[in-house]
């Protein structure tokens, strides 16, 4: 909504229509959400990690938590988005002309540039992408240790723990498509900060941001893929377990069925 109007009607004009403002403009938002969308999965795979390596974690977060980690999140994407427009970087047009993007070429320019580049680089990419790495990678190591172990659980804690893994897999799917879609640009953007100049050809400068961009369309086919809908219900059929689960002796529960004009039939079950 904020961006692709503007890159889709350049696209058709064969040039960058919307002016100077408009192009630090659409370089803001472009790196605002692209950032704050892979600190948000650095947040989840964090989350993932705490939840099936240290089983303690899940008894103190509460809705509040994720609130404020949150604000954390979009408050970080803000500052490093909001730094080119305090004199230290920039924004600037594509090479091809009909979009915008972070100014990778003041690192060609001075020292400061360089040190801006290379700022980005870290705090916007390499870190969050070892934090996700690391908490995935832990995650495997862990499941592959406790696989038999869970097996002598209860069915209710077999079911817990099948659930955690399928929404640990959605999140490592989804960071997963994020860093493919995202890591070519990363590099000719590196390559064009600090290679020789213009030694990437426009052309082939075209394809790593049209495959960047397509990073928003993978989440709806994962959540499908892995079937999140199901996940859910599991979810908070997993829920009324706990609380029956609670009572220290058993009821029995009757529950009545009505079907058109046949007699009732009742079915005693002993939870």
């Amino acid at each position: 909504v904020v961006g692709k109007p503007f890159s889709i009607i350049s696209f058709f004009s064969h040039r960058w229509v919307f002016g100077w403002m408009g192009c630090r403009w659409y370089g803001w938002a472009g790196f605002f959400f692209g950032c704050g969308s892979l600190i948000t999965m650095t947040a989840v795979s964090l989350d993932r990690y705490l939840k099936i390596c240290h089983l303690s974690y899940g008894t103190w977060l509460k809705r509040h938590h994720a609130f404020i980690c949150l604000a954390i999140i979009w408050a970080y994407a803000t500052f490093w988005a909001t730094v080119p427009f305090a004199g230290v970087g920039n924004y600037a047009p594509e090479p091809f002309g009909t979009s915008c993007t972070l100014d990778w070429w003041l690192a060609q320019a001075s020292v400061a540039g360089q040190a801006f580049v290379l700022s980005i680089l870290f705090f916007c990419l390499l870190f969050p992408t070892a934090v996700i790495v690391f908490s995935y990678v832990k995650i495997i190591l862990k499941v592959k240790s406790s696989t038999k172990e869970v097996a002598h659980y209860d069915t209710r804690i077999q079911n817990s723990h099948i659930l955690e893994m399928k929404l640990t897999k959605v999140a490592m799917l989804i960071c997963a498509g994020f860093l493919i879609a995202w890591i070519p640009y990363a590099v000719v953007s590196v390559w064009s900060a600090f290679g020789q100049p213009d030694s990437v050809p426009i052309q082939f400068s075209v394809v790593p941001t049209l495959l960047a961009k397509s990073a928003a369309m993978y989440n709806p086919i994962i959540y499908q893929v892995i079937d999140c809908k199901l996940a859910c219900c599991r979810s908070g059929g997993l829920k009324t377990l706990r609380r029956k689960s609670s009572l220290n002796k058993s009821r029995t529960y009757t529950i009545s069925a009505h079907r058109d004009s046949s007699a009732m039939n009742e079915t005693q079950l002993e939870v």
